[in-house]
């Protein structure tokens, strides 16, 4: 499919909706920043460790020398894995504290769960595994089941360590390794470690005081309790809602899918929310097996670019018309593109980014004007709508999630005046002033994605290089890496995720690329007969530079509303983006970057340690 430029309302006053997005920006703003969550700990199993899908993991420790250890079973691990297995490296092992494959979707099994991008772009090695998405968005099982199928294809059970937390990693000089301990109190003696614990990984929650006071149900949503509402992955029925009063706190992503399902079937849903979501309609139709028939070879890589250039690139250099997925996520490109055709001619960077702005102000009227259309209630329509920038948060589409509040059952709580629930008691929520009794507390408050304290995020006490250099103080005033993957005084540890490299609005293809670069390192190696391998001081100092010299200005996130993207929009740490330090040419610019360098075969950059 291809399609034309969408069609977006442009009566409306541009400076009147700038001061009304600043205005909207400012009275949410908190003083506080990421301060204002909770950093869930060992201490409160059952928001983090604790796990509701499979028993707990008895077994004997772990002793061993072995060449692999990725930390993390999701798609960043599963995938650096895959490449790894076609490397030809065998002794890997994969450290997961879930009880399976899957990562995010393992943890997440809410009801309603689907995939936010297009199926067919986020699943990776559709090809290489031979299967075709049952529709657009597909279901979280169904993206858990292909989770699994990877680990069983390249053969990534073997050796799998399930229910297992790191508590510690250690650089030994003496063996050349890295000392992992666990939970289980495994000691695993790594030439090489793979972190790929993935930003979705540890959930957090809003500081509310009186948290412990409650004496009902509480539970975050990627930990579902479908003991208490009945159901199941996959199976929305929540029968053991019918005389439950639930309270939702978070309007994000997770909130949009969770929420029609609870206002079906809970006695009384109450959704407290601060910041609205850009709601757009969800096209989910199933996959024509006429379309998949008519796939080459590559048509997955040629989709992702092309998903690229429309929701990446600020300004799309191709005609509007050769966008593929036609969704949400392409609709501003695809007009900015539009546009800029229809111009005829070479324009300014003025000019671009004032075409830009417009194209971004329309979609997200459109969007606003969509949610008058569904909501009866001119008071919630009002409190639905998003004012700020598209892109500021991020876009969601639903064909449910704006109806639910026309139930008799469903209210609408906005705490933006009050920056957020004021306090718990023990019989439910004070929000404006007004006591809201529940029996149910869900937190859909999301992930440590942009946790300043790089150990909260990613819940290991310590990782030390040589020397005893923590990470966590090595990165403390940002990153500070060879193309995003080594870092100087860390030998043989790799990194996947928001670093110092490409960014992509698909992650898994981030993964992708990332997987197969550092399997490419760790390969080749152990053929020059090398123990590990480590980023020079000097290569490290001029990817930083790099990085930072081709870094655009961050007024976008200054004028963003509070949220992850930004850090909150300040407070401690300032602002600063939730995807690291990105390569500012591109996502696949940067690509084109490491394969020359894996062309050239001299691993230039890096020390090989015997």
């Amino acid at each position: 499919m291809r399609c034309a430029p969408s069609v977006t309302p442009h009566d409306f006053e541009l400076d009147a909706l700038r001061e009304k997005y600043r205005h909207e920006r400012d009275k949410r703003l908190r003083r506080e920043g990421t301060a204002q969550y909770v950093h869930v700990t060992t201490d409160m199993p059952d928001f983090w460790e604790a796990d509701p899908y499979s028993p707990p993991v008895v077994r004997d420790p772990v002793a061993a020398d072995i060449d692999v250890a990725i930390i993390g079973g999701g798609f960043a691990g599963l995938l650096a894995g895959a490449y790894l297995k076609k490397a030809g490296v065998e002794d890997v092992r994969i450290i997961e504290m879930g009880g399976d494959f899957g990562g995010a979707w393992y943890w997440n099994r809410y009801p309603g769960i689907q995939c936010d991008n297009e199926s067919y772009c986020y699943i990776p090695m559709l090809e290489e595994l031979d299967y075709m998405p049952s529709r657009r968005f597909v279901d979280g099982v169904e993206i858990y089941g292909h989770c699994r199928n990877m680990g069983e294809h390249f053969g990534l059970y073997e050796g799998a360590l399930f229910g297992t937390m790191i508590r510690s990693m250690i650089w030994e000089e003496g063996t050349r390794r890295w000392t992992i301990r666990t939970n289980q109190d495994d000691e695993l003696r790594a030439r090489f470690v793979i972190m790929a614990t993935g930003p979705w990984s540890k959930p957090k929650l809003p500081g509310i005081p009186g948290l412990a006071s409650f004496s009902g149900h509480m539970f975050h949503s990627a930990r579902w309790d479908y003991g208490y509402t009945g159901g199941g992955p996959g199976d929305p029925v929540l029968d053991r809602l019918a005389d439950k009063r639930v309270a939702v706190i978070g309007t994000g992503a997770t909130a949009i899918q969770i929420v029609p399902i609870l206002g079906q079937y809970a006695k009384h849903l109450t959704v407290f929310q601060r910041t609205p979501s850009a709601v757009d309609h969800r096209r989910n139709d199933p996959t024509d097996p006429e379309w998949a028939a008519s796939l080459k070879p590559g048509w997955q890589r040629e989709r992702q670019e092309n998903f690229y250039v429309f929701s990446g690139e600020p300004f799309p250099s191709k005609a509007a018309e050769e966008d593929q997925t036609c969704d949400f996520f392409t609709e501003v490109g695809r007009n900015v593109s539009g546009r800029v055709a229809a111009a005829g001619r070479e324009l300014s960077i003025e000019e671009l980014v004032a075409i830009r702005e417009e194209e971004d102000y329309a979609t997200m009227e459109r969007i606003r004007r969509r949610t008058d259309e569904i909501v009866k209630n001119p008071e919630t329509a009002e409190a639905l709508k998003p004012y700020y920038r598209y892109m500021c948060k991020r876009p969601c589409s639903s064909n449910d999630y704006l109806p639910a509040f026309n139930r008799p059952n469903v209210t609408l709580v906005d705490v933006s005046a009050s920056k957020g629930v004021e306090r718990v008691t023990e019989k439910g929520l004070v929000a404006n002033g007004k006591d809201y009794e529940v029996d149910c507390i869900i937190f859909a408050s999301g992930f440590e994605i942009s946790a300043q304290d790089q150990k909260v995020a990613s819940g290991i006490e310590a990782i030390d290089g040589r020397g005893g250099l923590s990470l966590y103080d090595h990165w403390s005033e940002g990153y500070r890496t060879l193309h995003g993957m080594s870092s100087h005084g860390f030998p043989g540890l790799f990194f996947t995720g928001f670093t110092q490299g490409g960014l992509s609005t698909s992650v898994t293809a981030m993964y992708e690329q990332q997987g197969e670069h550092i399997a490419y390192i760790i390969a080749e190696t152990m053929k020059r007969g090398a123990t590990t391998v480590e980023a020079t001081q000097e290569a490290q100092d001029q990817w930083v530079s790099t990085i930072r010299e081709l870094a655009p200005p961050d007024t976008f996130l200054q004028e963003c509303t509070p949220g992850y993207y930004n850090n909150e929009g300040g407070g401690h740490g300032g602002i600063r983006a939730a995807v690291g330090e990105p390569y500012a040419p591109g996502f696949y610019k940067f690509g084109d970057l490491i394969a020359q360098w894996r062309d050239r075969n001299d691993l230039n950059g890096m020390t090989l340690i015997p």
